[in-house]
């Protein structure tokens, strides 16, 4: 059994969004569209955000799941519901199926962060572990699908669950009906196939631009007909699909306008900017959206933009280091190397330049040994911090004015 279909697209309809908005009207967080002064300003556009990682499992799956189990018989609610996710959409099933009183099941790769798994067996999911990739814990949940008589539950390519999601544009458009674009993260295609349904529905000029990883242009290289590489270390995992799904393709094929790539450096700086700006925590996936405007701002200047923060579950050591590379980016922070002579006071001499300038050092590494240089030389590398770049500038220009070799550690 399962929820999951390949129909026509013609299959979603504003009329199932609606009905989806009323299945799930006080089950999940109606959150709030709000305007971004800060980031209007800096981007040139008119941003008006959709907090949907203020839902209780801080992302907007649990519409999608929800509408889903809502539908079910009493038969398939007693034998449970499966998926094999790592993700949102996991912790979206596991709390709300857990809630209505039925078995769900979450099949992941063995390879999945430890904090994943809690998360969602706190909400009450029964996680299994196996393989070592998603494409294997996908096959071994169809497995115990037909083993157990359990239904399953794709986490993007179902039209209820796609209906589900397209209840986030009705909102929208209910709060600020004036938007003339919505910028939206793509991964399966689920949330944009909802979205823009109701959306284009509701108003045919409305532009709709989906938002991928450059490392992952699944759906990008799909609609354009290109072969692509998908893969590699991006922060936003939840977009992180080498496989969009069939319904949504076809779907996404006749409504939406385009969809953009975006840097993983890009979406960093999105991710530090929400936190900085908005005091809002959101994971790389959420935070797609505004690095697309960032990235191609000239499309976008002067447009009335909605976004959708999608989700807010990113990892604490991961959201430390992003924070602390834009302050790298920004000229905040600098690591600063240095040939010295070894000798006394020699690194004296150099922190008192540094004591000039103003600027604050927080580590110092001296290496001796694996060096080019001769044995009386070493490189010194000084990280530290400064009130902005041209602080970090004047100071390497002062050294550099005493002779000193001096080079700035770039990030890539």
């Amino acid at each position: 059994m399962s929820t999951s279909t390949t129909a026509p697209a013609a299959l979603l309809t504003l009329d199932d969004v609606r009905a989806a908005a009323g299945r799930i009207a006080g089950q999940v967080v109606r959150t709030p569209t709000l305007h971004s002064k800060t980031l209007s300003e800096i981007t040139g556009a008119e941003i008006w955000l959709k907090f949907e990682n203020l839902q209780f499992t801080a992302a907007y799956k649990e519409r999608g799941a929800l509408n889903a189990l809502l539908q079910l018989s009493d038969e398939q609610r007693g034998k449970g519901v499966i998926a094999a996710s790592a993700g949102n959409h996991a912790q979206g099933l596991s709390y709300h199926g857990t809630r209505l009183g039925m078995p769900v099941t979450i099949v992941m790769p063995r390879t999945t962060p430890t904090v994943k798994i809690m998360q969602t067996e706190s909400v009450g999911g029964t996680v299994v572990l196996e393989g070592e990739t998603f494409d294997e814990a996908y096959a071994y949940a169809r497995l115990l699908e037909a083993e157990r008589g359990m239904t399953f539950v794709h986490p993007f390519d179902d039209p209820q669950v796609a209906a589900g999601q397209g209840t986030v544009a009705l909102e929208m458009l209910e709060d600020v009906p004036e938007l003339e674009t919505l910028v939206v993260p793509i991964g399966g295609g689920g949330l944009l196939s909802g979205m823009g349904t109701a959306a284009r529905a509701l108003k045919p000029s409305i532009g709709l631009v989906g938002v991928q990883a450059t490392l992952f242009p699944s759906m990008y290289a799909k609609l354009k007909g290109l072969e692509l590489p998908c893969g590699g270390d991006t922060i936003a995992e939840g977009i992180a699909v080498k496989e969009p799904g069939t319904f949504t393709s076809a779907v996404l094929k006749k409504i939406v306008d385009d969809i953009v790539l975006v840097s993983e450096p890009s979406l960093e700086t999105a991710v530090a900017l929400l936190l900085q700006i908005e005091k809002t925590v959101v994971e790389g996936a959420g935070a797609a959206g505004l690095a697309a405007v960032m990235t191609h701002r000239k499309r976008f200047a002067g447009r009335k933009i909605g976004l959708v923060l999608c989700g807010g579950n990113i990892d604490t050591r991961l959201l430390a280091n992003v924070l602390l590379r834009d302050l790298a980016r920004s000229g905040r922070l600098a690591r600063l190397r240095l040939t010295l002579q070894d000798r006394p006071g020699a690194l004296f001499k150099v922190v008192e330049d540094f004591n000039r300038h103003q600027v604050n050092i927080l580590e110092v590494w001296h290496n001796r040994i694996f060096t080019s240089l001769p044995a009386k030389g070493l490189t010194a590398e000084i990280e530290c911090e400064a009130r902005d770049r041209e602080q970090i500038d004047l100071l390497v220009a002062g050294l550099r004015a005493k002779g000193y070799d001096v080079q700035q550690v770039e990030l890539g």
